[in-house]
């Protein structure tokens, strides 16, 4: 996604974040699917039908008068809609935190290098879980970088302007033009040249973790 200066902007946005989030603890497995079930304002047979159990057997779950096989905790996840961990976890955020940013054209923080010209996005948000930013590619050939980009997290890219080639350490190199987009492995070695005879921009949005 960038060349090696493109961690340091990863760091930027976690420097800010203070002490690391208490992890979330343990929960009831009785009263959380029944607040998962209520949440959704199902009843006992509604949910034991979403979820493929009797409904005698989700009453017991939810009374604690049984303990659930590793099958009928999956059958649970697929019913609520949710992963088996989430069973026994938690939401992170309890409430909507309202947070709201705007970053007006050409006011984002600028993070130049030698391969891209970066334009930081949502600068004023800390503890983000996503770090978007606009970049323009200048690099026409993958010499240019100092070896493979790779990092933490997942990374979502999308053409604005021109044509550029993603290369990726385990796939082909892949032709993009304006409107084309890709969701990959960031820890997967990658890099991006411009095609075109001007600079390609792209948006960018790497997944914090």
């Amino acid at each position: 996604m960038s060349d090696d200066n493109q961690p340091s902007l990863i760091r930027l946005a976690r420097a800010s974040d203070g002490s690391p989030e208490p992890e979330p603890q343990p929960l009831d497995l009785g009263v959380r699917v029944r607040e998962l079930r209520k949440a959704r304002n199902w009843t006992l047979e509604q949910a034991a039908g979403q979820a493929g159990l009797a409904r005698s057997t989700l009453s017991k779950i939810e009374n604690g008068q049984m303990s659930p096989t590793y099958e009928a905790l999956k059958k649970l996840a697929v019913g609520l809609e949710i992963s088996v961990p989430q069973l026994f976890t938690a939401p992170k955020k309890q409430q909507v935190s309202g947070r709201l940013t705007v970053t007006r054209t050409g006011e984002g923080q600028a993070h130049p290098t030698a391969t891209y010209e970066h334009e930081l996005l949502a600068g004023a948000l800390t503890k983000k879980a996503m770090l978007p930013y606009r970049a323009r590619v200048r690099a026409r050939r993958f010499e240019e970088f100092d070896g493979w980009v790779r990092h933490d997290g997942e990374e979502f890219l999308y053409v604005l302007t021109g044509a550029i080639r993603l290369i990726t350490e385990f796939y082909e190199p892949i032709e993009m033009r304006r409107g084309d987009s890709a969701y990959y492995d960031a820890t997967m070695g990658h890099n991006v040249v411009s095609i075109s005879e001007d600079d390609a921009t792209i948006l960018w949005v790497t997944a914090l973790v």
